[in-house]
């Protein structure tokens, strides 16, 4: 792509000003349009040091109204720094419906430079391609306008602007090692930087614009971006049909077979649960030291038990590494954004633990069934969230997914329960009844979840819980055991 891209040519700059003009006041137009459309979009600029990106941003949004965009450079940061998954800055910087985020260097500047610094391995870098294009992929299939845009300057001119910003006191600091580097490296960096854009340019495809001649890549960027919007516009927000991909599924039984007649005695619960958390306590300890993210995710029938085990869980916990996030129906800036992103901004850093109270799963339950998504957001969902438990164990996370079962009679005992019980009736609502009517529904639902998503790396545990002890201990136990596998795993790894 980049060794076969021609220069743009010299124009007319009255003539450059006056399309420029015109342009700029047509996106401004737009971003009404946009709100009212309730379209979101994301312009990347990514391209060579001293190409004049912080530029080209800067004068695409000088006639924009700056309460409906914003600008944001996503740190590239050194691969041992990182605490977070490679998608974590992007995915988080994601706007809302209505709005437009300018990216500073993105994905692939990140991605280059780690391959290039030795920082992540062959292997590594095939899977942030893959990464890469599941996560555009699906931004467009849930209705995001992306523009990717690659600033390109030849090596000459790079070290012209290089030195010119080096020989002036006030610009000196903007020159970097970085940038130096990449100059040295020029011929390596335009290799893998074609590699890059060639594996990543099927689903939003690639706009290289020439650095060199800077009215005309700005006059080049507003017509992109004006013609992309307008084209949305017209055709209205894109819904992507559903995708699925093959993934390794552990089989799991149907929720009508499942036995829940599993009890533990009162004196082996207690000794079960000093042991097992004492365990969990030390383990704690060694996840951090080796930076192990664990996610734990909780999902079941209401009343079944979750808070309860979710306690037991924490308490043996350091509160200063563990989080525990109850989901609720999304915010107003949360339901505008692509329904991964609040799970996104949740999630541990690196040697820490985070527990779901309610998931990303709230797609294929309860919003499938109360028609807050399309049927091809909830079909499309299964696939991405796939993608996404992928994505966090493929960072090293360890992600475990219970669903906490019980009986409907014994549901409608522990409601009746709350509802007689003074301190206990702030526990039952009446949606909880209303859903309890939507039994049979939801049993369908969760077993296609259950089907779909239990993926070798990523598996469903059901928890038998008409017994709260059981399932308590049940818990704690994979939990225990899990982690320890991991441990030792690092411990192995380390030792390769």
């Amino acid at each position: 792509m980049l060794s076969d891209f021609e220069k743009a040519k010299q124009e007319d700059k009255s003539k450059l000003n006056q399309e420029i003009k015109k342009l700029r006041a047509r996106l401004m137009a737009q971003q009404q349009l946009l709100r009212a459309g309730k379209l979101p979009v994301l312009v990347l600029i990514e391209g060579w040091s001293a190409a004049g990106k912080g530029s080209l941003i800067k004068e695409i949004i000088s006639e924009m109204d700056p309460r409906f965009y914003q600008v944001t450079s996503p740190a590239v940061i050194p691969e041992s720094e990182s605490r977070y998954p490679f998608l974590y800055p992007f995915a988080s910087a994601i706007p809302e419906n209505g709005q437009i985020v300018f990216l500073d260097s993105g994905w692939m500047e990140s991605a280059v430079r780690k391959k290039l610094r030795l920082e992540i391995t062959r292997e590594e870098y095939k899977r942030r391609i893959r990464m890469v294009n599941e996560f555009e992929r699906q931004l467009r299939d849930g209705g995001y306008l992306i523009l990717k845009i690659f600033l390109h300057i030849g090596r000459e001119e790079q070290f012209e602007r290089l030195k010119a910003l080096s020989e002036s006191v006030d610009t000196e600091w903007r020159v970097t090692k970085d940038d130096l580097w990449q100059h040295q490296e020029y011929a390596q960096f335009l290799k893998t930087y074609d590699d890059f854009m060639e594996k990543t340019n099927e689903t939003v495809p690639w706009h290289i614009l020439d650095g060199k001649r800077k009215k005309t890549a700005v006059r080049d960027a507003l017509k992109l971006l004006v013609a992309k919007i307008d084209k949305a516009l017209e055709k209205g927000r894109y819904i992507g049909e559903p995708f699925e991909e093959k993934f390794p599924l552990v089989k799991m039984p149907m929720l009508k077979d499942v036995d829940l007649s599993p009890v533990i005695s009162d004196e082996e619960y207690q000794k079960e649960l000093k042991k097992l958390q004492s365990r969990l306590s030390e383990l704690h300890n060694v996840l951090y030291r080796k930076k192990i993210p664990v996610i734990l995710c909780y999902e079941g029938w209401d009343a079944a038990g979750k808070g309860g085990n979710i306690r037991r869980v924490a308490y043996p916990l350091d509160p200063r590494g563990v989080d525990v996030h109850p989901i609720a129906s999304p915010e107003p800036h949360e339901l505008n954004r692509q329904f991964l992103w609040r799970f996104w901004t949740r999630l541990p850093r690196t040697g820490h633990i985070c527990i779901f109270d309610r998931t990303w799963y709230g797609r294929v339950m309860v919003e499938r069934l109360e028609g807050f998504c399309t049927e091809k957001d909830w079909q499309r969902a299964y696939n991405e969230i796939n993608e996404f438990e992928r994505q966090l164990t493929d960072w090293g996370a360890v992600v475990m997914k219970f669903w906490i079962h019980i009986d409907q009679d014994t549901q409608l005992a522990r409601f009746t329960d709350r509802q007689n019980t003074p301190e206990k009736q702030w526990k039952i609502t009446d949606e909880d009844w209303r859903n309890r009517d939507k039994w049979p529904q939801y049993e369908v639902a969760v077993d296609e979840m259950l089907r779909k998503t239990s993926t070798e790396n990523a598996p469903w545990y059901i928890i038998e819980s008409n017994d709260k002890k059981y399932a308590r201990i049940k818990v704690l136990r994979l939990i225990v055991k899990k982690l320890e596998k991991a441990c030792e795993k690092s411990f192995e790894n380390s030792m390769a």
